[in-house]
């Protein structure tokens, strides 16, 4: 291993193990909070994955993020076992998300957008207007958390290291596939898509796999949101939150693999810090992403290449 990749390997595992020892000094809702980041985080992968990676825009990632916490909370409710209603759960949004990527083979950008947003609009009726399915504005409770070895993981410290687990391996995974052949066809169709297809990359399906993989990871994020609520309604999965995961993805660095972990840091964990500015929190947030974007138009990984690009020379 070259030496700057073993100092970002050792930075990296040194944050980890710091975020996962936080928890321990922090209060039940700073616990929850954290635990709340984690569950954002994994949908946020799944949308860069689409966005930043496959170049594909996408309004309507809190759909799949419903779909897999109503999926996942109704088999439980049932009587299922986590372990096989995320799965399920996952399953349905993988063949929900293929059929949403058939508008990208025909529109693109804005007109994309557009679609995936009506998208997202078409799935939070549903959820509120079936009541025979979903429990409508009552919403689902009394959704039990997972269980391990037969035992239940109830523990709000006990349910983050959970989680958090969960969040390393899926980001292994999403590594792994970034790596592969399949990266490298989801970075060429993001880059040009027409050379792309002329060297071979079949366009159609990297488009529509780049819309299924993404549904997969906001599903399993719901179904542990879900799990960590305990009961679902509705408005959880309203456009503002594809909007605000979207936000995650733009702020951190579209296209870079940590993006959406310092996107969200600032989306989920900062306006928590912002509480002391009561009413004004809220503007005072918005401000500050507005003032981020205009400084760091490529995210806050973009501070990065700013710090290794070598100065120019005064002539």
């Amino acid at each position: 291993m070259s030496r700057p990749a073993y100092r970002r390997s050792t930075t990296l595992a040194a944050a980890m193990v710091a975020f996962g020892l936080l928890p321990l000094v922090l209060r039940s809702y700073g616990v929850y909070i954290a635990t709340l980041w984690c569950v954002y985080l994994m949908a946020a992968f799944g949308l860069n994955l689409v966005v930043g990676y496959a170049g594909q825009m996408s309004l309507g990632h809190a759909a799949f993020f419903g779909i897999g916490a109503y999926v996942a909370a109704l088999l439980q409710v049932a009587g299922l076992s986590f372990w096989l209603a995320v799965p399920a759960a996952a399953a349905v949004c993988f063949v929900v998300g293929l059929a949403l990527g058939f508008p990208a083979l025909r529109v693109q950008h804005h007109y994309l957008a557009f679609a995936t947003l009506g998208f997202n609009v078409l799935a939070y009726l549903f959820f509120r207007n079936e009541e025979w399915l979903t429990g409508g504005t009552y919403g689902i409770s009394g959704i039990p958390r997972p269980a391990l070895f037969g035992v239940p993981v109830d523990d709000p410290l006990a349910f983050f290291y959970f989680v958090y687990a969960s969040v390393v391996v899926l980001a292994l995974v999403l590594a792994w596939l970034l790596r592969s052949p399949w990266g490298r066809a989801f970075a060429a169709l993001r880059d040009n898509p027409l050379r792309a297809e002329s060297l071979g990359v079949n366009i159609t399906a990297y488009t529509l796999l780049a819309f299924a993989i993404g549904a997969v990871y906001a599903g399993i994020g719901g179904a542990y949101f879900a799990a960590l609520v305990q009961y679902i309604e509705p408005g959880a999965f309203s456009v503002t939150l594809s909007f605000m995961m979207l936000l995650m993805v733009i702020v951190g660095g579209s296209g870079r693999f940590f993006g959406p972990v310092a996107g969200s840091i600032v989306v989920i964990l900062v306006p928590e810090w912002l509480r002391f500015a009561q009413d004004w929190y809220l503007a005072v947030f918005g401000f500050a992403v507005v003032a981020l974007m205009v400084w760091l138009p490529g995210g806050l990984l973009s501070v990065i290449d700013r710090l290794r690009k070598p100065a120019t020379p005064v002539p």
